[in-house]
């Protein structure tokens, strides 16, 4: 299926669709380093994602999104962009 710019747009406007953003170089290297780990043990995000897609990212990108919880206020998580 194939979605319009401005409906991919639309899509990062909905209320349960939570903040997505590709992280900046230096974030990356801080959470890998803080849990010893390497992008790709991050859990995975395809780059099909209609959400991906919106955000311009591209394999071997790391998205930060942002939730919004009713306990912690504010969840912080990453995904590894993969193909697909």
């Amino acid at each position: 299926m194939s979605l319009s710019r401005d409906m991919l747009k639309k899509i990062l406007e909905h209320e349960l669709v939570p903040k997505h953003e590709i992280a900046s170089p230096e974030e990356v290297a801080e959470v890998l380093r803080r849990y010893g780990i390497k992008p790709e043990e991050l859990p995975w995000i395809r780059s099909s994602d209609p959400v991906v897609r919106a955000i311009g990212a591209r394999p071997g990108d790391v998205i930060k999104i942002v939730r919004k919880s009713p306990t912690a206020g504010e969840i912080i998580v990453y995904r590894y962009v993969v193909p697909g």
